[in-house]
């Protein structure tokens, strides 16, 4: 269980004289990209409440918002805590690992999706979890690769890393000029595999700001994980999806491809990767009735409204 980098949310509290808002908890699993994604965006639209820490219990928040960590649920409902639970991803938790009832279930799931698995009882899906700035630096340059490592078994990530990543990274780096690398996990294995680029930035996931590298980066490759996915898509920006590594990249990835032809960066070689088209790719194809970007608020509003009137 971790709270949210400072960097990755606004201020805890509103400038001004005006009085405090309410205490809240935000936590994330920091090893898992859609987790911290999910908690950065939901931040931005917190307006006045005011964000603890672990550290900070006593007296306990008026609410919390965890996304992801089913422990870190079960511990802040003990302490009488009203919590809203985020499930960000596909596969967020283990199997048969799942948040109580007493907390208030919500799931990030994009409408254009397929139908997923029955949810669990009085789960609620959210929409799209979109950055709130939405709008893109008209001087974009150099590539960003956006990577999940997390529940990727070791003999994977390790061919991957060694194999694959460093050929991007060098096509990158020859195509763009540029290239930052952003994980979630495995951070060691990543720069390891790419020391030889002395110029290359890798950043973990949880202490970067993810949506803002992507507003500036003209080139975006990610693992196919549905925080990447949500922020091209909010952008109407062109992505390239990075060889889906482990089983729920790999789910994921064939449930888009059902209903979006995204390209694939499985070849460095491939010249339309480093020079995307500039029109908005294949977002366009979407149905406008599932094109939903308010998850973000949505959650916001459920926790403002449970650290308002608690139940």
């Amino acid at each position: 269980m971790a709270l949210l980098n400072p960097a990755g949310a606004p201020p805890a509290a509103p400038d001004g004289g005006g009085a405090p808002g309410p205490r809240v908890l935000l936590s994330a699993r920091e090893d898992q990209l859609d987790s911290t994604l999910a908690l950065g965006r939901v931040a931005a639209h917190l307006g006045d409440l005011r964000r603890t820490g672990w550290s900070e219990l006593e007296p306990p928040p008026v609410a919390a918002l965890v996304c992801d960590d089913v422990a870190a649920t079960e511990r802040l409902l003990t302490l009488g805590v009203p919590v809203v639970h985020l499930r960000s991803g596909p596969a967020s938790t283990p199997a048969g690992e799942a948040p109580p009832d007493r907390a208030l279930v919500r799931v990030h799931r994009p409408g254009w999706l397929p139908p997923p698995a029955p949810p669990a009882r009085g789960a609620r899906p959210t929409g799209v979890l979109a950055p709130r700035r939405t709008g893109r630096s008209r001087t974009r340059s150099g590539t960003l690769l956006l990577m999940s490592l997390w529940h990727v078994p070791d003999t994977e990530a390790e061919a991957f890393a060694s194999g694959a990543l460093r050929e991007l990274v060098a096509a990158a780096l020859h195509h763009t000029g540029s290239c930052t690398v952003v994980a979630d996990t495995g951070l060691a294995r990543v720069r390891s595999a790419l020391a030889e680029h002395p110029g290359l930035r890798v950043l973990r996931a949880a202490e970067a700001d993810p949506d803002a590298l992507h507003a500036d980066a003209a080139v975006f490759l990610a693992s196919p994980v549905l925080g990447a996915l949500a922020l091209a898509q909010a952008r109407r920006a062109p992505l390239a999806l990075l060889p889906p590594l482990g089983l729920a990249q790999r789910a994921l990835a064939e449930q888009v491809g059902e209903v979006l032809p995204l390209p694939s960066a499985d070849d460095p070689e491939d010249p339309r990767l480093w020079a995307p088209a500039a029109s908005a790719g294949p977002w366009h194809l979407l149905d406008p009735a599932l094109d939903d970007l308010r998850g973000a608020q949505r959650v916001a509003r459920t926790l403002r409204q449970l650290a308002l009137a608690p139940l």
